[in-house]
């Protein structure tokens, strides 16, 4: 079952700059819970990061050197936060422009301790366009986006070749995106997708279907849990730069 996490705006937010392009997100409806507005108030000015069309310095940012893995679109940010617990070697640079999500994030940082993560309310293809330079991640997760499940809707989907491109540019000699979703034939378009990307190599064993097991660090969501219990299916993508 897909994570209804998202719905078409009218208008993007005053924060985040209208782009005539596919866009890293569409919003939803929410509401801030008082607990998420506490955690923006104490843990916002320590771990969200404002965005400005200037290079960022990821040292700077984390204060240490470390991997750094950008998350696209990381929902209410469970995922995220389990994920950064169990490889607390690494740095997660997460976008995310759905307000109450970032709150349950940061949240979930405060509970957990969680010194990895830092966060941007803003549009990722801006972050990738005017912050990050080539060659300056080590990786990139991007878990159930929205599969716009109409034909007419296709050209919406995130997973599109010259996106696919940018992000494979983005990334480190090495360095892999990680997709899942769980409405098939989006997957089969992501296979297609990456597959067709010349400076990207499936992980995938040869001869198999292209997809590979869940990896053991990403966790299972509760509306991935509830969609296997109705017998619905996961996929997930892992590429390397090559």
């Amino acid at each position: 079952m897909t994570d209804p996490r998202h719905a078409q705006p009218r208008t993007p937010p005053s924060d985040v700059p209208y782009l005539r392009e596919v866009k890293s997100y569409v919003l939803r409806a929410g509401r801030t819970t008082v607990g998420q507005a506490k955690a923006y108030e104490q843990f916002g000015p320590r771990f969200l990061l404002q965005y400005a069309p200037v290079a960022l310095d990821p040292a700077a940012a984390f204060g240490r050197e470390a991997p750094l893995i950008m998350e696209i679109g990381f929902g209410m940010g469970g995922a995220t936060a389990h994920i950064a617990g169990v490889r607390p070697q690494d740095n997660f640079l997460c976008c995310e422009v759905h307000e109450p999500g970032v709150g349950a994030l940061l949240k979930l940082v405060g509970e957990q301790g969680l010194e990895n993560i830092r966060i941007f309310r803003h549009d990722a293809v801006e972050v990738l366009n005017h912050m990050l330079g080539e060659a300056s991640l080590d990786g990139v997760h991007i878990f159930f986006p929205d599969p716009w499940h109409k034909s007419r809707h296709h050209k919406r989907r995130l997973i599109q070749g010259e996106f696919v491109n940018r992000l494979a540019r983005h990334l480190k000699p090495g360095g892999y995106i990680h997709l899942a979703t769980d409405w098939e034939p989006y997957s089969q378009q992501m296979l297609e997708v990456l597959s067709a990307e010349p400076l990207l190599q499936n992980t995938a064993e040869p001869g198999g279907t292209g997809f590979v097991p869940k990896p053991d660090y990403r966790p299972l969501t509760k509306f991935e849990n509830r969609g296997l219990k109705l017998g619905h299916g996961v996929w997930d993508l892992v590429f390397r730069r090559v």
